[in-house]
């Protein structure tokens, strides 16, 4: 049976590390969690197993291996460091027998963004960041048909847009939408994701480093490697949609509280084929995962068995590559989710019927 594993790391310190030790995770502080993490070695969280492709009926199994540093951690300590506890946990997977290595959350983008942890492992590794890219622009596309926002007219922006995956998806939306805000902090980096999709785009490109454009943008994509939530309510015009594919989330919690009349989705959940069970609960319903995660399942199912995603550069072709296997295989986009709970319909119509009367009470 053809195998892999797939890296998670604390990122809400206390609820993670709760969720695999229930007492520590009670009586210690973020802080201590933080301090402790430095000397912990990487875990063995869990097999997974039932995972069945719709067209091939092939069946593999995973495993779930924890690198027990938090995001706040891993910007703290030195990057060598860091790089050394991620390859550790690498080599606990190759241990396990996996043959394909999945980096989640931030240790997918430390550093040169896996291309130093593949070099120093024999498995190879992908951070799974072609398949979020497709997942949350297909996310978005849905939300907006959803919220009755017709793309060809729409204002996007793209937070985080000189980010590996803020490119690609910012590529994509380009050719849909009517406006397209690029942001993020420097403004040179910008202006060269603009001068290179401008030619034979759609969109009418706008770059820059403040967040006061997004008032104009009825659907905004951020993804960002903030450790701190950088989109706030004030922001946010009435009836947009905003998708979240940062790990940890860009949008405050604020939003949610204060706003009921957007709508704020978390980017990259699809269905798994088989009846998959990962015999630890990362905050997902039954049967469900990060696009990240499928990203290597799906080429563990296609027997892929090659460094796939790495680095600072994605490229759309290889974003169609893996959504075409991800298909093929069973994967599809799973229902909305926001601040890890469910988005019913009747959340959306409320956001719906409140942004409507916003959008009376501002004329």
């Amino acid at each position: 049976m053809d195998t892999f594993a797939f890296i998670i790391h604390p990122i809400d310190p206390k609820r993670d590390v709760s969720r695999k030790y229930p007492f520590l995770g009670k009586v210690l502080s973020e802080r201590q969690i933080d301090f402790f993490s430095t000397f912990f070695p990487p875990v063995y969280i869990s097999e997974i197993e039932g995972i069945r492709s719709q067209s091939t009926g092939k069946e593999i199994k995973g495993w779930f291996i924890a690198c027990p540093y938090t995001p706040r951690r891993m910007m703290e300590l030195p990057e060598k460091m860091v790089y050394n506890k991620i390859i550790q946990t690498g080599r606990l997977a190759e241990k396990l027998g996996a043959q394909i290595l999945g980096l989640g959350a931030f240790t997918s983008v430390v550093g040169d963004a896996g291309v130093t942890i593949a070099d120093a492992l024999d498995v190879p590794v992908t951070t799974g960041d072609s398949y979020t890219v497709m997942v949350a622009v297909d996310a978005l596309r849905e939300a907006a048909r959803i919220m009755d926002i017709p793309l060809h007219s729409a204002t996007a922006a793209v937070v985080g847009a000189t980010g590996a995956i803020g490119q690609v998806c910012a590529e994509l939306l380009a050719d849909e939408v009517a406006c397209l805000h690029l942001i993020g902090r420097r403004l040179d980096k910008l202006e060269e994701v603009r001068d290179r999709l401008k030619t034979g785009a759609r969109a009418e490109i706008s770059v820059g480093a403040k967040m006061d454009a997004l008032a104009s943008a009825q659907l905004i994509l951020t993804v960002t490697s903030a450790i701190h939530d950088v989109i706030r309510p004030e922001f946010l015009q009435p009836g947009s949609v905003v998708c979240d594919v940062a790990r940890p989330r860009d949008v405050s919690a604020m939003v949610a509280a204060a706003r009921d009349d957007i709508l704020v989705i978390d980017g990259g959940m699809v269905d798994v084929p088989g009846s998959v069970d990962f015999h630890f609960n990362f905050g997902f319903p039954p049967g469900k995962a990060y696009a990240c995660m499928a990203e290597t399942i799906a080429l563990a199912l296609e027997g892929r068995f090659e460094d796939y995603t790495l680095g600072k550069h994605l490229t759309r072709a290889r974003v169609e590559e893996i959504a075409s296997i991800c298909k093929n295989h069973g994967f599809r986009l799973s229902g909305f989710r926001s601040f890890e709970k469910e988005v019913t319909e009747a959340q959306i119509e409320t956001v719906r019927r409140n942004a409507r009367q916003a959008r009376l009470a501002q004329k």
